[in-house]
């Protein structure tokens, strides 16, 4: 798995996942979601287009760090997700606990504005 992070200038951090999020790293992506965190980003998208996998491990990274960022006002959107990824969240019922969407424009409309 790679995971590429674009900070945008209006405080939005891209994390785009490719590869298979599974056991083995999801030890990886709750590294960089804790770093984004305690940077204090807390409105994260994150682009799932060369996603080919997530098991519950890597779910359970999200599922982890949710409450933690909505208690900053802060939201996790996931976007550009295949079928079969989004079957594993729909699987689970995690599709009506997270916002997944189909591209980058509509993510950015369900994030929260930043605080002041």
């Amino acid at each position: 798995m790679e995971i590429h992070q674009n900070k945008m200038s209006d405080g939005v951090l891209i994390l785009s996942i490719a590869g298979d999020l599974d056991a083995g790293s999801s030890i990886e992506m709750d590294r960089v979601i804790s770093e984004a965190l305690k940077n204090k980003h807390y409105r994260l998208l994150i682009d799932c287009k060369m996603l080919n996998y997530i098991s519950s491990a890597g779910l359970g990274v999200f599922i982890s760090h949710k409450e933690n960022v909505e208690e900053q006002d802060g939201s996790f959107v996931f976007y550009h997700m295949n079928e079969k990824v989004y079957n594993v969240f729909e699987l689970l019922g995690l599709h009506n606990i997270f916002s997944i969407v189909s591209n980058e424009h509509d993510a950015r409309k369900l994030l929260p504005y930043e605080k002041n």
